[in-house]
């Protein structure tokens, strides 16, 4: 996700393992070829729905600052090789919809914790607000998963971590889509501080949102980054969550770029689509 000058941004349902973040409004996306990226890996990419034409390899930070290899798309979706390997092909499907079958298990209790460790990867206390926030706007809906927060280092045994980047450029966030009934654990967000808490609490609240199965709202247009390029391939869509609308939504908190006056809570359409999946 990208901050831009339009007043809000918002996000969209799909369910698989991999990466989407946020970064500041004049980065720009890459769209050079990388030779590190097999055609096996474009061709399965594509079969998805996912726009090739910026795929590269990076690596990936995790919060003891140690790095893991991704695969980067879109200028803000990362999937490891074998995540890509296993993606379904949604191509000549009938009825698709803002997310596939990689959700989180119903009636799961999701251990998430505010990492507080040094070398500038923990949470500050505006970062720490944001988070109790972001969980509160999910919590507060009474879905079939629920979310419980502690803060500390000891993140190998949670399901989830959010933490800062202090590598990362720009301003925004990264996190994931679930496997094995699982959200995705690592969320991170970078270059915030400056910005208020209710941004901060908007940027979190995306993030987890993609970590249990949401896409970008605006995956068709990218409008909310100023952009009118579609997420998908070969200008393939995905039909809507029901009740929620199929064109643009300008007040969700899943498009893929924000501003700089989020309010931080989900929109109505935002809230139809959480309580259809959980």
């Amino acid at each position: 996700m990208r901050k831009i000058k339009f007043s809000r941004i918002a996000l969209l349902l799909a369910g698989a393992s991999f990466f989407a973040c946020q970064t500041e409004q004049n980065e720009q996306l890459d769209n050079s070829a990388n030779s590190e990226v097999s055609t096996e890996l474009v061709a399965k990419l594509a079969d998805f729905d996912i726009n090739t034409s910026d795929v590269k390899k990076v690596e990936f930070v995790l919060p003891n600052g140690t790095t893991t290899s991704m695969y980067q798309m879109e200028g803000d979706i990362h999937m490891t090789e074998q995540q890509i390997k296993n993606l379904p092909s949604l191509q000549n499907v009938a009825a698709k919809n803002y997310h596939t079958n990689n959700l989180v298990a119903q009636n799961t209790v999701i251990d998430i914790i505010g990492y507080t460790g040094g070398g500038g990867f923990g949470l500050s206390n505006k970062g720490q607000t944001a988070l109790r926030w972001a969980v509160n706007n999910y919590n507060r809906l009474n879905l079939s998963i629920r979310f419980n927060l502690t803060f500390g280092t000891d993140y190998q045994p949670k399901d989830m971590v959010v933490y800062n980047n202090p590598n990362q450029s720009g301003g925004g966030g990264s996190a994931g889509f679930p496997t094995g009934g699982n959200p995705f654990k690592f969320v991170q967000i970078y270059g915030l501080e400056g910005f208020s808490t209710n941004v901060n609490e908007h940027v979190i609240t995306h993030e987890i949102g993609h970590s249990v199965g949401f896409r970008h709202t605006d995956y068709f247009s990218r409008q909310s980054c100023g952009q009118n390029t579609n997420e998908g391939s070969a200008g393939v869509g995905a039909n809507p969550i029901p009740g929620t609308p199929s064109g643009y939504d300008p007040t969700s908190i899943m498009l893929a770029c924000f501003s700089n006056n989020e309010d931080g809570e989900f929109n109505s359409n935002d809230i139809t689509a959480l309580n259809y999946l959980y």
